[in-house]
């Protein structure tokens, strides 16, 4: 039987190990399909898909709306709900203002669309930095404000830290809508039965995921920067929920409203087209 490749990108974050454990561990598989997979940081996945480098990915909302007229959302995988936002850090006592350095996971993670969303150029200069050196630069006091994703949200204050935002909540208050940072990405140009049938297997393995969470550890430790189980699979209940199930038409008036607020601040080019989802 001939087995179509393909190169399937995920992130190294907790909610995507568990979510594809199955399916890398060989737990699930199709035999119609080669699944070639690649863990990476979420910006190194962004600007993969930009290139044209893998044929279904994880990727920013933030890089999905750059990229919608190559790139079709799944219904399945996504990062999306409340209280699930970037959180902006500072070592104590650090100055405030137009020279404050402020350190960003990437300049096409939703996180970074965020701080241009509520904050202006006064009060800081935004330096991009891979999410797992800010807060480690932090402690170093080679920045001044970082806005941190994933693990950091729970062990921040092992670190010394202080918490400045929430820019989820900051989003929620603005737009009484969940905040969609990141979701699964299939190119445009793969048959829609093709696209169908990865969509259909990634469901499989996150409910499988949900049966056996024990399992799935295995792959969550493999990749973390937190190796505290307890703190993955917190970050597993934050970020894996119903809509990670199935974005729906909640998961639609989302994304419709990241694009009005990110047109609206000119954070798009003009004409943008909104990002569709498989059978949305």
């Amino acid at each position: 039987m001939t087995q179509t490749r393909l190169k399937i990108g995920i992130s190294t974050c907790p909610n995507d190990t568990f979510a594809f454990h199955a399916l890398i561990a060989g737990v699930i598989s199709d035999p119609q399909l080669e699944l070639d997979f690649e863990l990476l940081d979420v910006e190194e996945l962004n600007r993969g898909l930009a290139a044209g480098r893998f044929d279904v990915a994880k990727g920013s909302f933030h890089a999905g709306m750059h990229l919608s007229r190559e790139l079709l959302v799944l219904p399945v995988g996504a990062a999306l709900g409340f209280g699930v936002g970037p959180v902006v850090l500072c070592r104590q006592g650090a100055p405030k203002g137009p020279a404050a350095r402020v350190l960003c996971p990437g300049q096409w993670t939703t996180a970074s669309l965020l701080w241009q969303l509520f904050h202006t150029a006064e009060e800081g200069v935004i330096e991009q930095r891979p999410f797992h050196e800010i807060l480690p630069a932090l402690k170093r006091e080679e920045a001044d404000l970082g806005v941190c994703i994933h693990e950091a949200r729970f062990t921040y204050q092992e670190h010394g830290l202080d918490l400045i935002e929430d820019l989820g909540n900051t989003w929620e208050q603005e737009t009484d809508s969940p905040l969609p940072l990141g979701g699964l990405f299939a190119r445009r140009s793969l048959p829609e039965e093709l696209t169908r049938r990865v969509s259909a297997l990634i469901s499989e393995s996150l409910a499988w995921a949900h049966a056996n969470p024990e399992l799935a550890l295995e792959s969550m430790r493999a990749h973390a920067q937190e190796f505290d189980d307890e703190v993955l699979m917190h970050h597993v209940e934050l970020y894996v929920n119903e809509h990670t199930s199935a974005l729906g038409e909640v998961g639609a008036r989302a994304l419709g409203m990241l694009h009005k607020r990110a047109s609206a601040a000119g954070l798009l080019e003009t004409n943008t087209a909104p990002l569709m989802i498989l059978d949305a």
